[in-house]
């Protein structure tokens, strides 16, 4: 009988100990001013859809002229489109079409990019927006601003110019620039893209409203040594992590016809809207 209450002593210094390593553990997890983890939000888009099926048939009937009158057989493997090649299809795809018809050759490309970003506390809608701005910047749209070519001049100083008399109205042949000049400075949209003023409408390189959460737009006309001349239109915009392109190009037969800006323009437009919504469904 004259151990128990050593025994008895020895339970509750046992169980006091167990209960403070128990309030020590837990004073020491519930300390204020420990380091916090923050992750930043995922994308809001996780997949991808299949390229060469998001253009609708209809659409892309309207975009390659000349298809439609092939064999039918010529015809399916047109409109079907040539995938890109790429190694992580979760990430980025694409598809290519061409038609050439008698009069011209037109190109059509459509490119998806699904940003990811792999540092937590930067989300992909941030990440895809510093690269939708580098693709901006690289365009260099400060045509949208400043119109191409040199300063203008007074109307009756560039007709006599242009006529070589260097008077204003020079007689005979003071109609205008030759024919090969204004395919390649005119603002019109059979040539420069055209600038605000004397009514006509504004086809330069510049951002776009009501596309995505953000869009641009760029035109370039390219013209290598006697042979004819390539105009392409890219639309480019992003909504939320994916960054979509837009590329429609068209190189006419003929050596002195330069492509309609305006017509690749509106349609390439309506194609990255159509694609807006694929993407948003």
């Amino acid at each position: 009988m004259a151990y128990v209450p050593g025994v008895a002593l020895l339970a509750a210094l046992a169980v006091g100990c167990s209960a403070g390593s128990d309030g020590s553990a837990s004073d020491a997890d519930s300390k204020p001013g420990g380091p916090t983890v923050t992750t930043a939000p995922p994308g809001k888009y996780r997949t991808l859809p299949a390229p060469c099926r998001a253009v609708p048939g209809s659409t892309l009937k309207d975009l390659l002229p000349g298809v439609a009158e092939l064999p039918q057989q010529q015809q399916e493997k047109a409109f079907r489109g040539s995938p890109t090649v790429t190694y992580d299809t979760d990430r980025k795809v694409g598809c290519s079409w061409k038609s050439d018809a008698p009069d011209s050759t037109r190109n059509l490309s459509i490119d998806f990019e699904r940003v990811v970003s792999y540092d937590p506390a930067v989300s992909d809608d941030d990440r895809a927006r510093t690269l939708y701005a580098k693709k901006e910047t690289a365009a260099d749209l400060s045509g949208a601003t400043t119109p191409p070519g040199p300063p203008e001049k007074p109307a009756g100083s560039a007709a006599g110019e242009e006529t070589g008399t260097g008077k204003p109205g020079g007689g005979e042949g003071s109609a205008g620039p030759s024919p090969s000049a204004s395919g390649s400075t005119s603002g019109t949209a059979s040539g420069t893209p055209g600038a605000p003023g004397g009514g006509s409408e504004d086809l330069r390189p510049r951002v776009l409203d009501g596309l995505g959460d953000a869009a641009f737009l760029d035109d370039l006309l390219t013209r290598a040594g006697s042979t004819a001349q390539h105009r392409t239109v890219s639309v480019v915009f992003r909504t939320s992590n994916v960054i979509v392109t837009v590329r429609y190009g068209e190189q006419p037969a003929l050596v002195t016809k330069v492509p309609d800006s305006k017509e690749l323009q509106d349609k390439a437009q309506a194609l990255a809207r159509k694609l807006a919504e694929v993407i948003s469904e």
